[in-house]
């Protein structure tokens, strides 16, 4: 139950009072409740939700700290603090920034929407999973695919296509007027990106997770297939033909690669030159955050996803042209990558390296500088070695300050027979970094990033700089300071694959 609340802050000027427009709610799938929604509402640019209704949904406690201006949420004997002043969120000790910090209506406070997804889940020890598109949690183990869904003429047929992730096993049936696909799914998180057309007028869902196509008159009969488009997602086509029409030529049916792999340039450096098989062959980069989860923001509004997104970009431009290896992006948009589906990218493309992108954040605005990680659970608490053990893991610190969310995992993990050379990597990175841009106080650490846990290969996590240092947000949009971390970045790959080929050390 919800402790009363009594927040009457003196002076008309709080400023934590804020006008406060209502917003479209957001549905909650699975927790104690099952399904529910949360009122939602503007002020100013953010979202912001009610304290009170999130303790009416999920098991908390709320009160307020008025000398040390602060709310507290707690769940049995774990407490957030919420500063009224900073958009951060503390949890013994460790620090979670947010989107805005909270405001007041008239008794009632309200925290941004990315509180429930990225502090609660630490006093809950539950995934909370934020899906701002289409206005929704994930609450724990429940499956949720998403389903991006879109209608095009391919001859005389009307081609449906949905894309499913992660992918999950259907069943269609065909009803009058209307076929019905069955996914396995306790819900369905589906969207049309193109309005109905041709043999379909009517594109709906309905509970558990049935997507239904209505069809027009004059239909005739349907294929299905299944396109598999890499390990954590696939491809359902549907093609609805005319009555007695003939059939267009059917999806292709295998794995479509993600990047082909481009040809060697006509010209390369004499140290490679006449590598017929460098052991060096496949790289993957993993571009921060995306989709509804944006990482951490600057003080100025840039979004930490963003910005990792055109460095991957940049980056793999420059290591294809310079090696001519494959290189793979885990997104090549704006879209969300569950942690574990990250790794898998790699593994099933059977990656020699994995290297994650990020933009730090402190509540230290003048914190600075790069910082290069690898994988290690030694040196943390007890507490810390608890943490491990759980099977959706817990956040702790950055090693070194911060407010990097941390999140450790089981210690049967993959990466561990790769540490050695992660850490060779992470250590040339360094180098070259330093020769370029400004390094941290502790420019290589080893913490427990969940991301970098079931890489197969060396794999390591570079923070770019801080963005929320004013000054270094700005550089982390600039062209001249990304045009110095991609070339940074390259000639460390260069020099990890001419020592793998048995060239420098």
């Amino acid at each position: 139950m919800l402790c009363a609340l009594v927040f009457a802050l003196l002076g008309a000027g709080d400023p934590g009072a804020q006008t406060l427009r209502p917003a479209a709610p957001y549905r909650i799938l699975g927790g104690p409740d099952g399904r529910k929604s949360l009122a939602a509402f503007a002020a100013g640019d953010q979202e912001m939700v009610r304290l009170d209704d999130i303790a009416s949904v999920f098991p908390v406690t709320v009160r307020e700290d008025r000398t040390g201006r602060a709310l507290t949420v707690t769940a049995g004997s774990k407490t957030v603090v919420l500063s009224l002043d900073q958009g951060l969120a503390s949890i013994a000790g460790r620090l979670v920034s947010l989107a805005a910090p909270p405001v007041r209506d008239g008794s009632r406070w309200l925290v941004p929407v990315d509180f429930v997804s990225r502090a609660l889940p630490l006093i809950l020890d539950t995934r909370i999973e934020l899906r701002r598109a289409t206005r929704l949690f994930v609450v724990g183990d429940v499956r949720v695919p998403r389903i991006t869904i879109r209608v095009e003429q391919v001859g005389t047929a009307t081609r449906v296509t949905m894309d499913v992730a992660p992918k999950a096993a259907y069943a269609v049936s065909q009803e009058p007027r209307r076929l019905v696909l069955k996914f396995e799914a306790d819900a369905l998180d589906a969207a049309a990106t193109t309005p109905p057309s041709g043999f379909v007028e009517q594109i709906s869902t309905s509970d558990p997770a049935n997507v239904i196509l209505s069809l027009t008159a004059g239909h005739g009969p349907f294929r299905a297939a299944t396109v598999p488009v890499d390990a954590a997602s696939s491809r359902v086509v549907i093609d609805v033909m005319p009555s007695g029409g003939a059939p267009p030529s059917p999806p292709a049916t295998t794995t479509p690669a993600a990047d082909p792999v481009p040809p060697a340039p006509a010209s390369l450096p004499p140290a490679f030159a006449g590598a017929s098989a460098p052991a060096l062959r496949t790289v993957v980069l993993d571009p921060g955050h995306g989709g509804d989860e944006h990482g951490a923001r600057g003080p100025a509004g840039t979004l930490e996803k963003d910005v990792t997104l055109d460095v991957a970009r940049r980056l793999k431009a420059a290591i294809e042209g310079r090696l001519g290896v494959r290189v793979l992006l885990t997104r090549e948009e704006d879209r969300l990558v569950p942690y574990d589906e990250r790794a898998s990218i790699a593994n099933n493309n059977k990656a020699d390296l994995f290297i994650s992108l990020h933009a730090n954040a402190s509540p230290r605005p003048d914190a600075r500088g790069a910082e290069v990680f690898y994988l290690s659970l030694d040196g943390f608490s007890p507490e810390a070695r608890r943490a491990a053990e759980q099977p959706q893991g817990r956040s702790l610190p950055q090693v070194g300050g911060g407010s990097r969310d941390v999140q450790l995992i089981l210690w049967e993990m993959a990466q561990a027979r790769h540490l050695a050379e992660s850490a060779v990597f992470a250590g040339l990175i360094d180098a070259e970094l330093r020769t370029r841009v400004e390094m941290s106080p502790r420019p290589v650490q080893q913490a427990p990033l969940r991301v970098l846990v079931a890489a197969n290969m060396p794999a390591v996590l570079v923070e770019m700089g801080f963005i929320s240092n004013p000054e270094q947000e700005t550089l982390l949009t600039s062209e001249a300071f990304k045009t110095r971390l991609v070339q940074a970045l390259l000639d460390a790959v260069i020099r990890y694959r001419a020592r793998l080929s048995g060239g420098l050390p």
